[in-house]
């Protein structure tokens, strides 16, 4: 056994180790043998198929990693998966043939924004715990109203933050920025906003697209006309790189930022040659084989990564969101605990309210005030280097 699958295995066995001892014998009582049963909503067809076919393989392959690791006891996890079509009337009414199963704990839902903002006051009726994948705030905010919603995805704030910090070490201080038409990309939009202020920089001027869109020439060439010294993208995969094609084409010779949103393909394909020496905001996890693996969380996530890559012939940055979700949900069942066969959602929902993971993703914390759980120092900078995202510096 290699020692980064050694290292990797370390790190699931100790990452559930008190919590198993739950579903073991203790004193003569029977070993908890009942399923873990979880549920996805994901967009399997329609216009975000591509992602949700990237979250379909990840949760298929971490269930498969928890399954055959010992890790939950005598346990395993059962997955449900419902294509919503990239429609949110779709996505809730899976939301609500997943909720009137007694058998689920809990739901995984896709990166739709409008899926899962338009979901979330039948989560809460249903008091079914729901981990979202969608970037927008929107999805868990305000708290108190989706008290059964957490979110794992870059948060709009913190990109902004990293791309505003790096923006001012290059010494950039003119922007233009293209960004979605959706929540998450209006939020975007905002959050630069509040940095460049703070940190002086000049928005000339910003453009939407939405992320059905196959033509952005129109956006790109007023952008462009400002002349700026960097042109930001905040949008989804197809679009950027769409811009990015489009802004070399237009004779842009300035600087390329992408938001955490733009992140897809460890490889970039046809858009490589545009999009060299791009700077993109993401987690580590997206070139994790070029980091040393110092810690047992790094280690764990190089073999993810390895695996990952392994069983589908390529590696894309998202898929580790997905992961983190199943081991999140299947850690709290383990810690909730109860009557074996039976679940308490509402245990459930407690203990992801307060947990905690060195995920495949970053460091996860939620709180009873944040149920959007990814850190803001999970984000590092990226860069394009021959085809494929790098590591800065």
């Amino acid at each position: 056994m290699s020692p980064i699958r050694s290292a990797s295995i370390a790190v699931l066995a100790s990452a559930v180790l008190a919590t198993t001892l739950t579903g073991c014998e203790i004193g003569g009582e029977p070993q908890d043998t009942s399923p873990i049963v979880i549920a996805a909503d994901l967009e399997l067809s329609g216009a975000s198929a591509p992602i949700g076919k990237v979250y379909q393989r990840a949760l298929d392959l971490k269930v498969a990693q928890l399954n055959s690791s010992g890790a939950l006891g005598g346990r395993k996890i059962e997955l449900k998966v419902k294509d919503n079509r990239s429609d949110a009337a779709e996505s809730l009414r899976n939301i609500n043939d997943f909720s009137s199963d007694s058998r689920v704990s809990a739901i995984i839902m896709g990166g739709c924004n409008e899926c899962a903002v338009g979901a979330v006051r039948t989560i809460g009726e249903k008091h079914i715990p729901t981990v979202a994948l969608a970037s927008s705030g929107e999805v868990t905010e305000p708290v108190a109203e989706r008290r059964y919603v957490f979110k794992l995805a870059p948060n709009a704030a913190d990109s902004a933050a990293a791309l505003t910090t790096e923006l001012t070490r290059r010494n950039i201080r003119k922007v233009a920025v293209l960004h979605s038409a959706d929540k998450y990309g209006q939020e975007g939009l905002a959050a630069l906003n509040s940095e460049f202020t703070k940190a002086g920089i000049r928005l000339t001027r910003a453009e939407s697209v939405r992320t059905t869109d196959t033509e952005v020439s129109t956006q790109i060439d007023s952008l462009v006309e400002k002349k700026p010294d960097a042109l930001i993208v905040w949008t989804p995969p197809e679009q950027a790189s769409l811009a990015a094609t489009t802004a070399r084409q237009s004779r842009y010779t300035g600087a390329l930022f992408f938001d955490a949103a733009a992140a897809g393909d460890l490889f970039l394909g046809a858009s490589a040659r545009s999009t060299e020496r791009a700077t993109l905001i993401f987690t580590q996890t997206m070139v994790i084989d070029d980091v040393i693996a110092t810690t047992p969380a790094k280690a764990a996530r190089r073999q993810w990564f390895q695996e990952y890559t392994a069983r589908f012939g390529g590696y894309n940055g998202f898929s580790s969101f997905a992961a983190d979700a199943v081991q999140l949900i299947a850690d709290a069942e383990l810690r909730a605990g109860g009557e074996p066969g039976k679940v308490d959602r509402e245990a459930l929902r407690d203990i992801l309210e307060t947990a905690q993971l060195d995920g495949l993703s970053g460091p996860i914390r939620m709180t009873p005030d944040n149920h959007s759980g990814l850190m803001p120092q999970a984000l590092t900078t990226l860069v394009a280097r021959g085809g494929r995202w790098r590591l800065a510096g």
